[in-house]
């Protein structure tokens, strides 16, 4: 099985390297890896230059500069930059996966994730479990129902990927691909790692403010038609994450603010498949409730 990982980065000096490593230690090297350069004004594309010339299988490509942003992930950059990478890969890659540049691999992440899609001819989407620090050293796993695959680890079958394809470059895009998914049959899913969950080194969404972070995360939820009910209970969630209770607020602000400005969303067939998958995630949490 041959297998392609794009990274696209945008002023990642910080992480970058530590990615970079983990990815060269793999037990299973990818066959090509594609570093994407999204503009970066800071040590970053030096960081993944000097890499590419120390891994024949990496390359890495640059796009233009653009201009700075309020917040710079609302347009999601990164899905647009993937998708220009495919475009440059140089043959076709039976699984193509994503990679945020402020990762730290486990050493067997793409042993396995090939493990999986081997072993399931219908897997159509697949990424790891993941975790990041909540305080000093100790880490916490996210929160990932087991059909969900975050963007951070995203690995798409070639053919699942050119059904689902085009994918529309807004939030939520890392929910709407995997609902087009399973609307045509494919599974998706999440696995844990044998050696470990993969690290995300900084709070997910927080680049920019951990509230920014729960804003967007609304806004997302409106793309991909969640139910109201599900935004509901999500948001309630949230409101024992750190600053209590102002990201379970900002989670379910984002939602209104998205629905009163009538944000873009995905197709409405789309929108119905997913509240119906919550409808039937609620429904089985009412036994749980009752019980407790």
């Amino acid at each position: 099985m041959r297998l392609a990982v794009i990274v696209p980065f945008l002023n990642e000096e910080r992480y970058l390297g530590e990615l970079l490593r983990s990815i060269g230690e793999q037990r299973r090297a990818p066959d090509r890896l594609l570093l994407i350069d999204d503009g970066s004004d800071d040590d970053g594309p030096r960081i993944a230059a000097a890499f590419a010339e120390r891994h024949p299988y990496a390359t890495l490509l640059s796009r233009p500069a653009r201009r700075h942003e309020r917040d710079r992930m609302v347009k999601a950059h990164e899905w647009r930059a993937f998708t220009w990478g495919l475009t440059q890969l140089d043959e076709e890659y039976e699984v193509v996966g994503k990679l945020d540049a402020d990762l730290r691999l486990s050493r067997d992440l793409l042993a396995e994730i090939e493990r999986q899609f081997e072993a399931d001819p219908k897997l159509g989407i697949a990424g790891a479990f993941l975790r990041s620090e909540v305080s000093d050293e100790v880490f916490a796993r996210h929160r990932c129902p087991p059909e969900h695959v975050e963007g951070a680890t995203a690995f798409y079958r070639g053919r699942c990927l050119r059904e689902i394809s085009p994918i529309p470059a807004i939030l939520g895009w890392d929910t709407i691909d995997e609902a087009r998914a399973r609307m045509r049959g494919w599974r998706t899913a999440s696995f844990p790692i044998p050696s470990g969950d993969p690290v995300h080194l900084r709070r997910t969404g927080s680049h920019d403010g951990v509230l920014r972070g729960y804003r967007r995360a609304g806004l997302a939820a409106y793309a991909y038609g969640a139910h109201p009910l599900h935004v509901l209970f999500a948001g309630v969630n949230r409101l024992r994450d750190r600053p209590v209770p102002l990201c379970g607020l900002n989670y379910m602000a984002g939602w209104a603010q998205a629905a009163v400005s009538r944000a873009p969303r995905a197709e409405s067939e789309l929108r119905r498949f997913v509240r119906g998958e919550h409808r039937r995630r609620l429904r089985g949490l009412a036994p749980m409730r009752s019980r407790a």
